[in-house]
């Protein structure tokens, strides 16, 4: 339906440039960008990688840095092996290595105490370094999310209309910026608390998860914005 009016799908995930492309190829959208790393960065439109990941290497560099007492209680995706990444994301192990390969941010686990995590995202944000927390993962970046991705391609595509649609916390500001937000309801987490905009309908709610919930929704607006 979206492809028949010629209205854009742009994808906008945590998952890395290398994620993103094979699943936009297989919806055969590869005419338009996508939203990756939580919006640290974007896969541009009609290519399979980003280039330059001269930021990443930053990032990386800019942590290895820190002294021990803080660096030995964070493990990134780039200090595990792709076992490793497969083993504690449940990925297959083809999937893990497209995780790790990274431009713009690192997620990672802490095993440290509240106030040495404390300290340790103090110290990032000195260095312009700004942490998602994600229900397992915590997240490193220099900055930009979905919603100021979303900002940027509205922008630059001036569409009609912008839906977006999410069920994570690291979405609700992605949400707010659209036209029109869509929580998509998800069964196995804590509903998101209730939006702004949302008691003037233009925050809204699926009935049904996932795909399910995404498709009847999507469809119901497009018959409404005929």
């Amino acid at each position: 339906r979206l492809k028949s009016i010629g209205a854009g799908l742009i994808l906008a995930s945590s998952k890395t440039a290398a994620e993103i492309a094979e699943l936009r190829t297989a919806l055969q959208m590869q005419q338009w960008p996508a939203i990756v790393e939580n919006g640290a960065g974007l896969l541009p439109a009609n290519s399979n990688t980003v280039q330059d990941n001269s930021q990443y290497k930053k990032l990386r560099n800019t942590i290895n840095s820190f002294n021990t007492g803080f660096r030995q209680h964070f493990t990134g995706f780039g200090d595990m092996t792709d076992t490793e990444v497969a083993d504690i994301t449940g990925l297959s192990l083809h999937g893990a290595t497209l995780a790790r390969q990274r431009a713009f941010s690192e997620p990672g686990l802490w095993n440290g105490n509240s106030g040495g995590k404390a300290a340790f995202t103090d110290q990032l944000k000195e260095h312009g370094i700004s942490v998602q927390q994600g229900g397992r993962f915590m997240t490193l970046s220099y900055g930009d999310n979905k919603a100021d991705k979303l900002r940027q391609l509205t922008t630059q595509y001036q569409p009609q209309k912008t839906i977006a649609l999410g069920d994570a916390p690291n979405d609700i500001d992605m949400l707010q910026a659209a036209d029109v937000g869509v929580v998509v309801y998800n069964p196995d987490t804590t509903p998101l608390p209730a939006l702004a905009g949302e008691q003037e309908g233009r925050i809204i709610r699926t009935k049904d998860s996932g795909p399910t919930g995404w498709n009847a929704t999507m469809l119901h607006l497009l018959s409404t914005y005929h």
